[in-house]
């Protein structure tokens, strides 16, 4: 979804930083014209990583169009809603190709380029990556309860279940020092990580190191959650959109 609370001040912010970005990326494509639809050249190169005579000019072509839209409806929350989904989907187009262009050694562009094309970024991602509060406060409230009902069984599964001792205090620490640290490098690199997986694949390290051994039917059955997780998310989620989109 598109970020229809973004105050005016960002939206005045997000048109600036789109006409200095299409202003950067024209440079680079005017000896080029685009025909037709630019957004396979767009997700060619952020598929392949390679630079083509199409790539900036069809850049160019959706920087603009994303511009004309913001300015012909003046904000988000003014966006038609059958018009969000694929203006949605350009932001987020343009956001990795960007991002891969900036990180290519050989895109052409100066720092002041990279600069301003980082600004612009930045502007498509407040309209696109962002959390809504009510999603917060839905993940808070599921979080929670979940937590109150079944927090014995976690209790007794990571602490006595994994390993064939009592887990001991040092081990606990050591296991929550390497859950932290997996966690803040995991973040730093954009990668998706679960914390119950990394702080059980913690515990189970520590029991290993130990020497006291594994209780390897409770890693069978965590492992096999690890495997079901996705694809049963998958097909639920899938189930229930399309059942949401008939309905409504």
């Amino acid at each position: 979804a598109l970020n229809r609370a973004m105050p005016a001040g960002q939206i005045e912010a997000f048109t600036a930083n789109s006409a200095a970005a299409s202003k950067v990326v024209e440079d680079r494509g005017a000896d080029r014209k685009v025909t037709g639809d630019p957004r396979p050249a767009v997700t060619n190169y952020i598929a392949f990583r390679r630079l083509t005579d199409d790539t900036y000019p069809s850049l160019a072509v959706l920087v603009r169009e994303i511009s004309d839209q913001v300015t012909q409806y003046g904000s988000l929350a003014k966006f038609p809603a059958e018009t969000v989904r694929n203006t949605r989907n350009d932001m987020y187009l343009v956001s990795e190709a960007l991002r891969l262009l900036m990180k290519s050694s050989d895109n052409g562009l100066s720092d002041a380029d990279v600069a301003t094309l980082n600004r612009y970024k930045g502007s498509l991602d407040a309209a696109t990556k962002f959390i809504p509060s009510w999603v917060k406060i839905a993940v808070a409230i599921a979080l929670g309860l979940g937590t109150m009902v079944g927090w014995k069984r976690i209790v007794v599964t990571v602490g006595e279940k994994i390993g064939k001792t009592h887990l001991t205090y040092a081990q606990g620490a050591c296991a929550e020092i390497t859950a932290a640290a997996t966690i803040a490098a995991a973040d730093g690199y954009g990668l998706p990580v679960s914390t119950t997986h990394v702080l059980s694949s913690g515990i189970a390290g520590t029991m290993t190191a130990n020497g006291s051994g594994l209780q390897w039917s409770t890693i069978r059955n965590i492992a096999m959650a690890w495997v079901l997780t996705l694809p049963v998310a998958m097909l639920i989620s899938g189930i229930l959109y399309f059942v949401f989109a008939h309905l409504f």
